[in-house]
């Protein structure tokens, strides 16, 4: 059996991340260009490897995209919801400009992944999350490439697990949207091959 490969996809762009605003669980669609750039991305992945299983958050935007996706793909795949990959809860920060949070919060959440947005949820507790869903992919032994597409938080904990570093090393990366990180993915040794891959 060759390697098997996880590949992560961020969704396309929507009018609240366009505006800087901080979109956790608040339900946006993708604007004109998120659909446009989503629409290219079928096609680049089965270039990485045949695609498997196609997995997405809940929220619309990923939904989206992962359709888009699968659309793309050769021979079509049934698009699978899981909602551990759901963004961060931001709680009261939902949908607020980036420029409301104070330097001080700025600063706590940067140092500490157990900081809990008013109402929201910790890096801490994303990361639990995400490492559970990757162990549940991890034990499908059969699928080769499995794509799954998800948001900033989610994704960035998922490479912190490849790499073997706490979360707090998502501060450290930059994700643009529509872009595509690829990990080989085994429990004993993951590798990061691609990140932050755009078209």
């Amino acid at each position: 059996m060759g390697e098997r490969l996880l590949t992560l996809v961020r969704h396309g762009q929507t009018v609240a991340n366009a505006q800087n605003l901080l979109q956790g669980h608040i339900n946006h669609p993708l604007d004109e260009v998120g659909l446009l750039q989503v629409s290219l991305l079928g096609g680049a992945l089965q270039k990485i490897a045949p695609v498997s299983r196609v997995v997405a958050s809940p929220l619309l935007r990923a939904q989206q995209t992962a359709q888009a996706i699968s659309q793309g793909l050769s021979q079509h795949i049934e698009v699978e919801t899981d909602p551990r990959w759901i963004e961060l809860n931001y709680g009261d920060f939902d949908g607020q400009p980036v420029s409301s949070v104070s330097p001080e919060q700025w600063a706590t959440w940067r140092t500490d992944e157990h900081f809990r947005p008013p109402q929201g949820e910790t890096l801490a507790e994303l990361s639990v999350r995400v490492h559970d869903a990757i162990e549940a992919l991890l034990a499908d032994s059969v699928s080769s490439h499995i794509v799954v597409v998800s948001h900033v938080s989610p994704i960035k904990a998922a490479v912190a697990w490849a790499l073997g570093v706490g979360v707090e090393v998502s501060w450290r990366t930059a994700l643009d949207r529509a872009s595509m990180t690829t990990v080989r993915l085994d429990a004993k040794h993951p590798a990061l091959k691609t990140f932050n891959v755009t078209l």
